[in-house]
């Protein structure tokens, strides 16, 4: 019996088997689930065939009695047989002398049932007898693993589909574009190709929202990335990035023109009007073209060209495109000077710990904290994180700016909670930083400065870091358990997304990454993935936190279906310690935060 097959060939191989080793004329197979028509029926020939699609689709015959009773089930002549009124004529006439059938049993149930057939009438031998009831049983274990893999697997496409895909419009999402960007490079670089990004904003969404309703904006969404698709060719990608930013990733162009008429086209589709039930709607689009030449890296930073061209277009009056400088000359001088400003931000007060309190998802109990760094630049305001660490590892100061976030988040946890309220705190850890020279000594010389409880610290690494050098950084993952610290997998299901990879990690937490939360308010499916997710997690023996939750309604999903921590603007945006601090001793008791959206 084969093992590792998928089902239908495990069935397959049964009823083949079957008409070698006993002295039937044919063998059927059917899986039955109650009240929904058969998913799988295997047959060695035809008649045999004939026969199992009978006895499903008038719900009568010895295969539906041995399913429901889980016996088994003779008849050595079918012609006197009384108990199948509509099967048994039917069956003699179409040449069927006798049946045997053994329900498929496993230790909570029965799957379905296997049916030996002859030509002659007469009974089976007892030993004949215990050997099919054998293979039944044998059977029914190699298909219960067979059914338990094909639904590891189905969760796992989803988790990878969610992951990838944008949950309002069906697009692709910042995620799958960034594989295809990379995809992209490699395509051109093989043909001498040249390719395009456009990055269209929609222009006033934001008047949509507020005087019809988030719903109509939902609506016009997803209309406008209905006519935005109808734009793309065979092999273009086009992407939902953020709320109304779409992303066209457009490949083998032969010139500059040929991006510059794709953007046309968006213009006009915009001269259209978005009828809406019974609402009408004009709205026009800003658009930014960037443009890389043949067999030219394709990355973020052409990206951030077309959003830098995009933004041109909405200050020159918006509803038209703009084309970025091919030499990307606004983008270098911008990245170089942040660069050249960030290793002075070390010292000179412009960083900062912003601190996003973890919740116990059944009670809302704080019972953590995320340190996240925030950078205000003199001149240019706020740089986004993602920025930020994105210039510290190509710039070559990401072991600088981690060590600077550890250890300044470990001393002002130290400073304004731990006398009042003691929090675990989680930091995030770069690859380059987690795979880099001596990464365990300064956690343990963080530990040691601060006197801080090695168990109260979750280090937070992403899917990635485990793909890059897999075997180093599950060595230097295991040496930082002996430190004692916990260790958390971030944005879990916008890498490889295997579940059944998490048992061979030494991590004690799962983050559910933002982008499944998000879904949970879109149907079932985002519900059943989080759920699978949180199910076979705690299995591991691992606990588990859904991040960027923003509504009351993922807040009591999240509960419903077990999940121990959560974190997101529903709770509390990401706070200086002494704020933190300053609540905790204004509290009365346990540490509960009062929602920010509790409206909605």
């Amino acid at each position: 019996m084969v093992t590792d097959f998928p089902i239908q060939k495990i069935l397959d191989h049964l009823v083949d088997r079957i008409v070698e080793v006993l002295p039937v004329t044919a063998a059927g197979v059917t899986l039955i689930e109650d009240g929904a028509p058969p998913r799988y029926i295997a047959a060695s020939d035809e008649s045999a065939l004939r026969f199992e699609r009978l006895q499903t689709s008038i719900g009568e015959g010895p295969c539906i009695l041995a399913y429901h009773s889980g016996e088994a089930v003779t008849v050595p002549d079918i012609s006197t047989e009384t108990r199948f009124p509509r099967f048994s004529p039917a069956a003699e006439e179409a040449g069927l002398a006798a049946v045997f059938t053994f329900p498929l049993r496993h230790a909570s149930g029965r799957l379905g049932a296997l049916d030996l057939y002859r030509a002659t009438p007469g009974p089976l031998s007892e030993h004949d007898m215990e050997t099919a009831r054998t293979l039944a049983d044998v059977a029914a274990a190699y298909l219960l693993n067979a059914q338990a893999r094909e639904a590891a697997q189905r969760t796992t496409d989803k988790l990878v589909r969610v992951a990838q895909q944008d949950a309002l419009t069906g697009l692709a999402n910042r995620t799958l574009l960034g594989q295809r960007l990379e995809h992209a490079t490699q395509r051109a670089q093989r043909s001498h190709t040249a390719a395009a990004i456009l990055f269209a904003d929609l222009d006033g969404f934001k008047h949509v929202n507020d005087v019809y309703s988030h719903q109509v904006g939902d609506q016009l969404l997803i209309a406008v990335a209905s006519r935005l698709a109808n734009l793309i060719r065979p092999g273009d990608t086009l992407a939902r990035i953020s709320g109304d930013e779409f992303v066209f990733l457009c490949e083998d162009l032969r010139s500059p023109q040929d991006a510059e008429l794709i953007a046309a086209r968006i213009d006009e589709t915009f001269t259209r009007v978005f009828v809406l039930d019974e609402i009408e709607l004009s709205i026009t689009a800003s658009v930014g073209v960037a443009y890389s030449g043949p067999g030219e890296r394709i990355s973020e930073h052409l990206v951030n060209d077309a959003d830098a061209a995009m933004y041109e277009a909405k200050r020159q009056g918006g509803a038209g495109h703009r084309i970025v400088d091919k030499r990307g000359a606004h983008r270098n001088d911008q990245k170089n000077s942040l660069e050249r400003d960030l290793r002075p931000a070390l010292s000179d007060g412009t960083l900062a710990i912003g601190f996003q309190p973890i919740v116990r998802t059944a009670d809302g109990l704080v019972i953590g904290v995320e340190a996240l760094l925030r950078w205000t630049h003199p001149e240019r305001g706020p740089v986004p994180a993602p920025v930020a660490i994105g210039l510290a590892e190509q710039s070559g100061l990401i072991n600088e700016v981690g060590q600077w976030v550890l250890a300044h988040a470990a001393h002002e946890r130290a400073r304004w909670l731990d006398a009042v309220t003691p929090l675990d705190l989680a930091v995030n850890v770069s690859g380059r930083q987690l795979l880099g020279n001596g990464f365990c000594g300064v956690v343990a010389s963080v530990l040691s400065r601060t006197g801080m409880d090695p168990a109260t610290l979750t280090l937070e690494v992403t899917e990635n870091i485990l793909i890059e050098d897999h075997g180093r950084a599950i060595t230097i993952l295991e040496d930082l358990k002996t430190l004692g610290v916990r260790l958390a997998l971030d944005d879990f299901g916008t890498g490889f997304s295997s579940l059944s990879y998490l048992r061979r990690l030494p991590i004690d937490v799962v983050k559910v990454d933002r982008a499944f939360v998000s879904d949970l308010d879109n149907g079932h499916e985002g519900a059943a993935i989080v759920a699978a997710v949180t199910g076979m997690a705690h299995e591991l023996g691992f606990t588990v936190t859904a991040e960027g939750v923003e509504t009351r309604s993922q807040r009591d999903k999240l509960t419903a279906i077990g999940c121990d921590s959560s974190q997101g603007f529903y709770y509390a945006e990401p706070m200086p310690a002494s704020t933190l601090g300053e609540l905790a001793r204004q509290s009365t008791g346990p540490l509960h935060l009062p929602s920010r959206v509790a409206s909605q």
